[in-house]
């Protein structure tokens, strides 16, 4: 029978409160229900350590293992779970309602550079003032720039005006 392991803090000989456990020997065969100084006693005279592993169960569960080792195969599959994780980064690119061609060819670049490093973008159009009465101006830009990228990335979040600024998210296409 496979126990699974509940807690990430675990009891370990001495610190063991409870009276009495059920007992799991260290190639995972269940040994019946022993008090905690009869198992602590088991375990020592194997070279092993009496762990708790599931403190909610009436009686506790306990197994005898060489917790060092197992405390250092812990650690392997959560930096190996770490490892296999994809980070994701978000750029921003921010714009201005009357951006001059050139800037804006510049940014494209900038934009097409971290799309093809794997990132994210996120377009913002700023606007100041009197620009505010024509967010019109920002959506032109913001769907120009998704009309130059198609067929390299997609869009994630349609562009919306929050406060003063529009987003919009790009994201890259999978390869």
């Amino acid at each position: 029978m496979e126990v699974t392991i509940i807690s990430s803090e675990y009891r370990i000989n001495e610190e063991i409160r409870a009276s009495k456990c059920r007992l799991i020997s260290n190639e995972g065969e269940q040994m019946g229900i022993f008090a905690v100084q009869d198992a602590q006693r088991i375990a020592d005279e194997q070279g092993y350590d009496l762990v708790e592993i599931a403190s909610n169960a009436e009686p506790v569960v306990c197994k005898i293992m060489d917790f060092g080792k197992f405390k250092y195969e812990q650690a392997m599959k959560d930096k190996q779970a770490r490892k296999n994780q994809v980070k994701v980064d978000i750029k921003e690119m921010k714009f201005r309602p009357k951006v001059d061609k050139h800037d804006y060819e510049t940014k494209k670049k900038h934009i097409l550079r971290f799309l093809e490093g794997g990132a994210k973008v996120k377009v913002t159009i700023m606007f100041r003032g009197r620009e505010m009465a024509r967010p019109e101006m920002g959506l032109n830009i913001l769907e120009q720039l998704a009309e130059e990228l198609e067929g390299l990335a997609i869009i994630e979040n349609q562009p919306k005006l929050e406060g003063r600024n529009m987003h919009m998210l790009i994201s890259p296409l999978k390869k």
